[in-house]
C-alpha cells in the first residue's frame, strides 16, 4: 500500500544557485546534501512541515536528470510514495498493469531503496516507490 508523500523531486540545472532560491522561500537551509554515483545525480532535501522536497542535479550529461531538462527545463520531475514493503508493492502495482522502469529496487539517496514506475502507466507522472532501510 502507498503511504504518504515521501518527497517530491524537482530537477534543477545548478543546485547551489537553487539551494539560494529554495534557501529564501522554506527560510531554512537544507537538512542534506548527497551523491548518488550510480544516477549520476547530486540531491539536496529540504523539509518544510512534513513534505520533504529533493533538488536533483544531473552530474553527467547522459544522466536521467540531464535528458529530463534538456526535454522538459527545470522543473518536477517526480512524486515518491513512501511503502512498507517495496517488494511486494511492485508485485502489486504490475498485477495492476502497471510498467515499471526497473522492477528490482535499488540503493537510492536518503537510505531508501527505490523503484520507479513509468509515465506512461500513470498519466505522465514520474512514480517513485521509497522504502526505508533498516539496519
Amino acid at each position: 500500500m502507498l503511504n504518504n508523500i515521501e518527497h517530491i523531486g524537482i530537477a534543477v540545472k545548478n543546485a547551489d544557485e537553487s539551494i539560494q532560491l529554495f534557501n529564501a522561500l522554506f527560510n531554512t537551509k537544507p537538512y542534506k546534501e548527497e551523491a548518488v554515483l550510480s544516477e549520476h545525480v547530486r540531491t539536496v532535501f529540504y523539509k518544510t512541515g512534513e513534505t520533504k522536497i529533493e533538488l536533483l542535479q544531473a552530474t553527467h550529461e547522459d544522466s536521467a536528470i540531464a535528458k529530463f531538462i534538456d526535454k522538459k527545463g527545470e522543473g518536477m520531475h517526480h512524486i515518491a510514495f513512501a511503502v512498507n514493503d517495496i517488494y511486494a508493492e511492485i508485485t502489486r502495482l504490475k498485477a495492476e498493469g502497471f510498467v515499471f522502469i526497473n522492477e528490482t529496487p535499488k540503493q537510492g539517496a536518503d537510505n531508501k531503496l527505490i523503484a520507479f514506475m513509468h509515465p506512461k502507466s500513470s498519466n505522465g507522472v514520474l512514480i517513485e516507490l521509497c522504502q526505508e532501510i533498516k539496519g
